[in-house]
C-alpha cells in the first residue's frame, strides 16, 4: 500500500467533518495522525531531519514518499499548459489550473464566501468557530492555522534554525522554498497568472484572484455598519478606519492637526512643506496633488480620457469622483451615521456631520476666535464678523 504525502488525507484540519480515529498525537504541536508512520515523518518538520534528497536539485525532504511525488517536477509528467508549471501530481495540477481558471468550488456554509481549495475554506471556517488547534508546546499559545505557529516558534528557536532557503541574487532568505520561488519573480519579473478575459499577468495567484473582480464585480467584503461592499479586504478595513472610526493616532508636526491614517497625514503635510512630488513629462510644471496633475495633461497636453456624465455630461478625471457625483442624480446615500439616521452621498459629508455629535470643534475664526465644528460653517462666519469688524472700524 502507498505511503501518504503530507498534503494527502492524514491531517485533521483537512477534514473537518469527517470521524477518523486519529490516535497518534504529535507531542511537539498536537497534531494528530491516523497511523504511526505518517506522525513519525511529520515528527521530522520540527527535528528538521531531512535525510532523502534529490538527485537532480539540491532540496532534501523527511520522507520518501515526499521525494518521489517531488521527482515529478524534474519530469514534467504533470505540466501546466498556462504556464509550463511542473506539478508533483495530478491533484496538485488540478489544483494550480484554478489560479488560472479562478475557478472557486468551496463555499462557506455560514458567509457564502468562496474558495479555490479545500484546505482555504477549512482555514476560513476558523474565523466562524474561532477553533485554534495549533498549539506552542513552549507557551500554550494557539494559533488558528499551522503557518502561525511555524512563525511564532521563531520567537523560541530563532530565525537562523527555520530560515534556510536563500535568493541566490539578494541573498534574503526564506523558511519555506514556496516563498523563495515567489519572491524569485521579483528579480526575474515572471508573471506566470494571466488573466483569460484581458491578458493581463501577475506574478502571484493571489493578485490575480483579486484581479478578476474588476471583471465580476464581485464584492464580498461588507461593512456592518453600513451598506457599503469592497472587493478587497484591505478597503473594507480602511473604509471603517476612515468613515466609521474616531480614532485619528496621526498628528500633524505642524500643526497639531489630527488624522485617522498616516497617508492622510502625508498628504496634509504637504500644505506646510510647499513639497510638489508629481511633475508633468512634457513641462517643468510640478503639483501637489496627483489629481492636479492629472487634470494637467488632460487640458494641456490632451492626454488621458475624460470620464463624462452620462446624465449631465460633466466631466471628471477619476472613476471615484464620477461615480460619487452620479449618486446625486441617483439619489443613493450610502453613508450612515450610526449616532442618527441621517444618511450622506460621500465619506466626507458624514464625517462633518458626525462632528455635531462629538462636540468637537476644530474650525478657528481669525478675527473673533470663534470654533466651528464645520469649515463651510467657519467661513460664512468669517466674512460677515470681517464684516462687521471693517464696519466697526469706519
Amino acid at each position: 500500500m502507498e505511503t501518504k504525502t503530507e498534503a494527502d488525507s492524514t491531517d485533521i484540519t483537512e477534514h473537518l467533518h469527517d470521524d477518523k480515529p486519529r490516535p497518534y498525537v504529535c507531542t511537539v504541536c498536537d497534531k494528530r495522525f491516523t497511523r504511526k508512520g505518517n506522525m513519525t515523518e511529520h515528527r521530522k518538520r520540527h527535528t528538521g531531519e531531512n535525510v532523502y534528497s534529490c538527485s537532480q536539485c539540491e532540496k532534501r525532504f523527511s520522507s520518501r514518499s515526499s521525494l518521489r511525488y517531488h521527482k515529478n517536477i524534474h519530469t514534467s509528467k504533470y505540466k501546466c499548459t498556462e504556464c509550463d508549471r511542473c506539478c508533483q501530481n495530478d491533484k496538485h495540477l488540478a489544483r494550480h489550473r484554478r489560479s488560472h481558471s479562478g475557478e472557486k468550488p468551496f463555499e462557506c456554509t455560514i458567509c457564502s464566501k468562496r474558495f479555490t481549495h479545500a484546505e482555504d475554506l477549512a482555514k476560513h471556517s476558523r474565523i466562524h468557530s474561532g477553533e485554534k488547534p495549533y498549539k506552542c508546546h513552549v507557551c500554550d499559545k494557539a494559533f488558528s492555522v499551522s503557518g502561525s505557529l511555524r512563525r511564532h516558534m521563531r520567537v523560541h528557536t530563532g530565525d537562523n534554525k527555520l530560515k534556510k532557503y536563500k535568493c541566490h541574487v539578494c541573498d534574503k532568505v526564506f523558511s519555506q522554498s514556496g516563498i523563495l520561488n515567489r519572491h524569485i519573480r521579483v528579480h526575474t519579473g515572471d508573471k506566470p497568472h494571466k488573466c483569460h478575459i484581458c491578458d493581463k499577468a501577475f506574478s502571484q495567484s493571489g493578485t490575480l484572484t483579486s484581479h478578476m473582480r474588476v471583471h465580476s464585480g464581485d464584492k464580498p467584503y461588507k461593512c456592518s455598519l453600513c451598506e457599503r461592499s469592497f472587493s478587497y479586504s484591505s478597503s473594507l478595513v480602511s473604509h471603517k478606519r476612515c468613515v466609521h472610526s474616531n480614532r485619528r493616532p496621526y498628528h500633524c508636526p505642524y500643526c497639531g492637526k489630527l488624522f485617522k491614517t498616516n497617508n492622510q497625514l502625508q498628504r496634509h503635510v504637504r500644505i506646510h512643506t510647499g513639497a510638489k512630488p508629481y511633475s508633468c513629462r512634457h513641462c517643468s510644471e510640478r503639483f501637489t496633488w496627483h489629481q492636479k496633475l492629472k487634470t494637467h495633461l488632460l487640458k494641456s497636453h490632451n492626454e488621458g480620457t475624460w470620464l463624462t456624465c452620462r446624465i449631465c455630461q460633466k466631466k471628471f478625471t477619476y472613476s471615484g469622483h464620477l461615480k460619487t457625483h452620479l449618486r446625486r442624480h441617483e439619489g443613493v446615500k450610502p453613508y450612515v451615521c450610526i449616532e442618527c439616521p441621517k444618511r450622506f452621498y460621500t465619506a466626507g459629508e458624514l464625517k462633518d456631520h458626525q462632528l455635531i455629535h462629538l462636540g468637537y470643534k476644530q474650525f478657528c475664526c481669525g478675527s473673533c476666535g470663534k470654533y466651528f465644528s464645520r469649515k463651510d460653517t467657519v467661513k460664512s462666519h468669517f466674512r460677515r464678523c470681517s464684516d462687521m469688524l471693517g464696519s466697526s472700524d469706519v
